[in-house]
């Protein structure tokens, strides 16, 4: 381990290949996040919020209901937008969150 960064849990059982794999899974995970950031806000470019929310939700409630949306994908969701938001969005999506986790 050179650094704090460069620490998991076991380390002495991973090579350096295995370690490459995980740091590049992870990066290939936020670039999926940041493209699906980008699609959803050009897929609601010029809509009012309320139709933006009405249509995600309903989304997100199919997606959860067929087991393709986990709660794992939720939370990652939330922690992506959530500092983009001032103190009372960020209340309204971490309610959505909540509601979303119980389906």
């Amino acid at each position: 381990m050179k650094s704090f960064k460069d620490y998991t849990p076991n380390q002495t059982t991973q090579n350096p290949q295995e370690k490459q794999g995980v740091h590049q899974a992870k990066n290939q995970e936020t670039v999926g996040i940041e493209e699906l950031t980008k699609q959803i806000a050009s897929a609601y470019e010029g809509k009012s919020s309320l139709e933006m929310m009405r249509n995600i939700l309903a989304q997100a409630e199919n997606a959860k209901r067929a087991g393709t949306l986990t709660n794992d994908d939720i939370d990652a969701f939330y922690a992506q937008f959530s500092p983009m938001l001032n103190g009372f969005q960020r209340k309204k999506l971490q309610e959505i969150a909540q509601k979303l986790k119980n389906i």
